[in-house]
């Protein structure tokens, strides 16, 4: 009977240690990893371990599902992975751009507690941290690889990119023109399949023409039509 007694109270007490470790766990991350003080810099390190983690699973899913990856030599497979590893970059900031600049309440004309330009969120920031961690990754590998993955305009642009974008972060000034001119990564995935269809042989496609067709459409909305929202915007305040 005892025997019995002690497999019931094995699970109880392995319940209690679990939920033990799960309160050590949420107050570890709510007290430093998401605190105000500490996001700039957890936000930065968790964009920087997304980008290794899509880079393995770009590799990954490619080598069994693309016939044309397997065919390709060692430095177009890094860059094949970089591409994908912005993609996703690209979707990601681009998306949370748009929301921020057109639906955040966080970011209205009628908010009228401080100015525009100094207005600023955990979420915000954070965004900003992981999209920092991006181009830092990715300036890191175009540094390592130089100049396989792209010259030195790129390594200027990267540069450039990671400053501002880290700067508005850290300081909290003018995140939401920052996430205005970060819409444009709408263009990337389209930049990068341009590059996927050219590599698997398929430039003269007609995806090839359609997406080079998206590309300037996609470029022409990214670029002028926040701009001209925003006038919409000014006229009628």
């Amino acid at each position: 009977m005892a025997t019995a007694m002690g497999r019931k109270a094995a699970p109880a007490r392995n319940l209690m240690a679990f939920r033990s470790y799960q309160s050590r766990a949420e107050t570890l991350v709510k007290t430093y990893l998401l605190a105000d003080p500490f996001i700039p810099y957890t936000s930065v390190f968790a964009g920087i371990f997304a980008c290794k983690m899509v880079y393995d699973v770009c590799q990954l899913i490619s080598s069994f599902y693309f016939r044309t990856y397997t065919t390709l030599t060692k430095i177009q497979r890094i860059e094949w992975n970089n591409r994908g590893m912005s993609t996703v970059h690209a979707i990601f900031i681009s998306a949370v751009s748009t929301y921020f600049a057109f639906w955040s309440n966080h970011f209205s004309d009628n908010n009228p507690d401080d100015l525009l330009i100094t207005r600023s969120s955990p979420l915000s920031t954070f965004t900003l941290g992981v999209s920092s961690g991006y181009f830092l990754s990715d300036l890191g590998m175009i540094c390592w690889y130089y100049p396989s993955l792209g010259g030195l305009e790129y390594v200027v642009h990267h540069s450039l990119s990671a400053i501002a974008v880290a700067y508005s972060m850290y300081t909290g000034e003018g995140q939401l023109y920052t996430f205005m001119v970060l819409i444009s990564e709408v263009t990337t995935p389209e930049i990068n399949m341009r590059w996927f269809l050219d590599t698997a042989g398929l430039k003269r496609s007609s995806a090839y023409l359609i997406n080079g067709v998206v590309i300037f459409f996609a470029w022409l909305v990214s670029d002028f039509f926040h701009l001209f929202m925003r006038q919409i915007q000014c006229r009628y305040t």
